[in-house]
């Protein structure tokens, strides 16, 4: 009897698991992991809140500071409340609207793709919606979650000017105007990913206008809230522009970067809604979301954010370590830049220090990334997205002659 299973065909794979594998099978001790958007200690040196740090070197991570952590089914209600609420920080995300009244309340989710398949799942299944829209490009996960859980109409509104190597504007407000109503608009609240671009804050007023004329639905991804600027405050500013105009919307919050805690999972959905009567039948239902998925999130790295978030003395800490290591890309991309122009390589490099953020989009090709992998072991996406933090006084000349090699001799 045939296996019930048989007739499954093999799935397409993830380029950036792909690309992770390769780096961690070369055998070659110059190679230079470009691709995944993390820190890694040995080539980035990042910095993270000595909270984190204690919990890595305690040997079973029971204990921040002197707290138990209680083992059985979490539930952190301070955790959320700390992530949205004005008074600092990440809190302050939404702070004209709960300036107004109570009209934000957060759920802690898994991570900021777990926010995103909840707020994809509640956006389906309770309020009806079925089309979304999503920059050209975005994260590769925007679109996958999305039909997972249900919409059937995928749309991308664009974004990338391959010509000026910066955002298309134009054509995002065009085919926002030309989205139906009640369409879901996936935007990136900084750093965008992977093009490095963001909008102006004149641009993201007149994008304010169009989803209002068109009662359009705004779904902020914020995955590198200080990762950006360095300044927490002005990387929210385009979500607090947005609920100072009265919307409606959700965000999606992740501290995998501004904490270092890729692997805790610790994430946030906020609702922001116009009447706060609604807060509670709407929580119940997407508790009974969470249920279905995953009955309830991990507690210990959102321990973590709410001890750092709710204490001042370390959430200055932390934001003096954001500040760092901001500065720290930054340097990095003008290093970059600086080398390539001195090699001569062909184009023009200012877009490497135009971007901002973790990653940038090089103009690179696929082909010169394949051929800057097999000859010299530096991995980075088919795109030509590179991972800024992958850069490091030690190996970023190695990296601009390779690239300027790429550049010169493979078309």
């Amino acid at each position: 009897m045939a296996s019930r299973f048989s007739e499954i065909t093999q799935a397409p794979p993830i380029e950036v698991f792909a690309v992770m594998k390769s780096f961690t099978d070369d055998a070659n001790p110059k190679k230079v992991n470009l691709s995944v958007g993390g820190c890694d200690a040995s080539q980035a040196a990042p910095w993270c809140h000595l909270e984190l740090r204690r919990r890595v070197r305690s040997r079973q991570g029971a204990k921040l500071g002197a707290q138990t952590i209680n083992p059985h089914y979490p539930f952190l209600p301070a955790f959320p409340h700390a992530a949205c609420v004005p008074s600092r920080s990440l809190r302050s995300l939404t702070q004209p609207a709960r300036a107004e009244s109570v009209r934000a309340t957060g759920i802690q989710t898994l991570s900021g793709t777990g926010g995103l398949r909840v707020a994809a799942d509640f956006l389906h299944s309770i309020l009806k919606h079925n089309t979304f829209y999503y920059s050209t490009p975005t994260w590769g996960n925007h679109r996958l979650i999305f039909l997972n859980a249900g919409f059937t109409e995928a749309k991308q509104y664009r974004y990338w000017d391959e010509k000026t190597k910066g955002l298309d504007f134009a054509g995002w407000v065009e085919d926002l105007r030309n989205a139906p109503e009640n369409s879901v608009i996936i935007m990136h609240a900084c750093a965008h990913n992977p093009t490095g671009v963001d909008p102006t804050m004149d641009q993201w007023k007149e994008i304010a206008d169009v989803c209002e004329e068109r009662k359009l639905f705004p779904l902020f991804d914020s995955a590198y809230q200080g990762f950006a600027s360095g300044d927490l405050d002005k990387d929210a500013q385009a979500i607090r522009y947005f609920a100072s105009r009265g919307f409606e919307m959700l965000i999606t919050q992740s501290f995998a970067k501004n904490f270092g805690l890729y692997n805790e999972r610790v994430g946030n959905m906020v609702i922001l809604v116009k009447d706060p009567a609604v807060i509670v039948p709407m929580r119940s239902q997407i508790t009974l979301i969470v249920r279905g998925n995953y009955s309830n999130p991990p507690n210990h790295g959102a321990r973590i954010v709410s001890r750092v978030l709710n204490d001042p003395a370390r959430f200055q800490q932390w934001r003096d370590h954001i500040l760092t290591m901001s500065g720290r890309i930054k340097e990095m991309r003008t290093g970059l830049r600086e080398r390539l122009e001195k090699l001569g390589t062909p184009g023009t490099w200012g877009h490497i220090t135009d971007q901002i953020g973790m990653f940038s989009f090089t103009g690179l090709t696929a082909v010169q990334a394949k051929h800057l992998a097999d000859k010299y072991s530096i991995y980075l996406l088919s795109s030509g997205r590179i991972n800024i933090c992958g850069l490091t006084t030690g190996n970023i000349d190695y990296v601009a002659e390779a690239i300027n090699d790429a550049v010169l001799n493979v078309k």
